[in-house]
């Protein structure tokens, strides 16, 4: 086993694993006391909050776990709300109905319902920006009392999804504690400049090591940035890899340095709106894609993908409507269809991708939303007649086409063996166009069956099915000869 030392050097020359490379799909879960109010502004997705509301654009995204900000923002449509139904409450009394709640959670149901969907990992979000912890840490937190579960979440959870063969990671706020820096946040540079400093960089380390130890996690998934210098960073880096061979880090761990130190100063922060404003506004960004830090395994596009295939493993994260957390507002018209999130996770596959899809829980009964459910469920049955072409593969040379009829076409390729993902139904001929095919035998699979067709390289790839194809999110060929039985 290699050991790894805290430098660059040794860390880049760390490899993705293959379990993290054929897994292709995993589960993300955002659940907590932000669960109990389930609010947020109706603003249309993050991006759309900081292009068209940029002053206050932090305390009016559509991400419900950044409840707690929006209340403390009072022409948000959140500190409105939380005046009308709530009273102005303080946001630590959503902890005892939470803590009731978790009394009816059944880890199982959720591992089992995972399982049924077809992800081969789980992340939890064990510490989100309000600093409440799912797992009764015994690293004090001086500037919040009572700010953990007694019950185990963690643990219980992690015990349950790797008893189905799944892998288990942990998601850990680190650049952002409301707790440590309760500053109101409006716009994008209040939400960059507010990495806590004193304490904060040394609890965040102990919490995170903590988990390593406690948990053993496949997955170190941090988020917005790290709160320590670089050389600490790397320690926890090296100290990771050497506790679990197999680990891998993600993107969001951008280390503190002079420049980000420096908009803790509110004049600074200032100064880079000037800036972002009008930068929002012209760009017209979609989702969030993080800077490059010094050091990580993957990247992790938010909201958004990348366009071509990259050579660098990545992992699309996203809800299934515009938040994260449960939100109460949303109906089923706001979640997307099984088959716009399958379209999504087989453009991500093909270049090279995972895809880490949310689950947002209620926080009164720990259940999750028959809307998730179901979507879940669909995306399963989908990945249970069509995971060959997915599981274990890596991208072909390359990754789109089109049919003649102009049905978009993907591609994904395993041990000489070429698949082609139809995101539409056919016609019974078609052809996908496109030169230099490989030599491909006389028979498909489809969706795990085995039909004659004629296969014709003039003019792109001919296939004239025995039978037409019945509607399905998506249709994945099998281009090769027949295997043995």
């Amino acid at each position: 086993m290699t050991k790894f030392e805290a430098t660059l050097t040794s860390l880049n020359a760390h490899w993705v694993p293959q379990w993290y490379d054929d897994a292709k799909f995993g589960i993300f879960i955002h659940w907590g006391l932000f669960a109990i109010p389930g609010f947020a502004s109706r603003s249309g997705s993050i991006s759309d909050a900081f292009r068209e509301h940029y002053d206050i654009a932090v305390a009016l995204t559509p991400y419900t776990e950044w409840y707690w900000n929006a209340i403390k923002v009072p022409e948000s449509e959140s500190a409105k709300h939380h005046r009308e139904v709530w009273n102005n409450a303080p946001y630590e009394s959503f902890r005892e109905p939470f803590l009731k709640g978790l009394a009816q959670w059944k880890p199982g149901e959720w591992a089992d319902l995972f399982a049924t969907a077809g992800a081969r990992y789980v992340v939890l979000v064990t510490k989100h920006h309000d600093g409440f912890c799912l797992w009764p840490s015994k690293v004090k937190n001086r500037h919040q009392a009572n700010w953990t579960t007694e019950r185990d979440v963690v643990g219980e959870l992690a015990e349950a999804v790797r008893a189905r063969g799944l892998r288990f990671g942990v998601y850990y706020s680190g650049g952002i504690d409301w707790t440590f820096n309760r500053e109101p946040l409006r716009t994008l540079a209040d939400f960059m400049g507010s990495v806590p400093g004193g304490d904060y960089p040394a609890y965040a380390e102990a919490q995170t090591r903590e988990l390593i130890e406690r948990y053993k996690p496949d997955v170190l998934w941090n988020d917005i940035s790290w709160p320590t210098g670089l050389k600490a960073m790397l320690r926890l880096f090296a100290d990771y890899y050497n506790t679990i061979k197999d680990g891998v880090v993600n993107d969001r761990w951008m280390p503190q340095s002079l420049r980000t130190k420096l908009l803790r100063f509110r004049f600074m922060r200032r100064r880079v709106d000037v800036k972002l404003k009008p930068l929002m506004k012209k760009t017209r960004p979609q989702g969030i894609t993080p800077p490059l830090p010094p050091h990580c395994d993957f990247r992790t596009p938010e909201y958004t993908t990348f366009k071509e295939i990259n050579p660098r493993k990545w992992e699309a994260t996203r809800g299934m409507s515009h938040s994260f957390g449960f939100n109460r507002r949303d109906t089923d018209a706001d979640y997307e269809s099984v088959e716009t999130l399958v379209h999504s996770f087989i453009d991500t596959v093909s270049k090279n991708g995972n895809l880490l899809l949310n689950v947002g829980p209620r926080g009164e009964d720990a259940q999750i939303p028959s809307e998730q459910v179901s979507r879940l469920e669909g995306f399963g049955a989908w990945l249970k007649a069509n995971g060959e072409g997915i599981y274990g593969t890596r991208p072909w040379t390359r990754a789109e086409a089109k049919t003649d009829g102009g049905i978009e076409v993907r591609f994904t390729a395993k041990g000489g063996t070429l698949y082609a993902h139809l995101l539409g139904t056919p016609p019974q001929s078609f052809i996908i166009e496109g030169e230099d095919w490989p030599t491909i035998g006389g028979a498909i699979c489809l969706n795990r069956e085995y039909i004659e067709v004629k296969v014709s390289k003039s003019g792109g790839l001919r296939i004239e099915l025995s039978a037409p194809l019945e509607s399905a999110p998506a249709h994945c060929i099998r281009l090769g000869p027949q295997p043995s039985p």
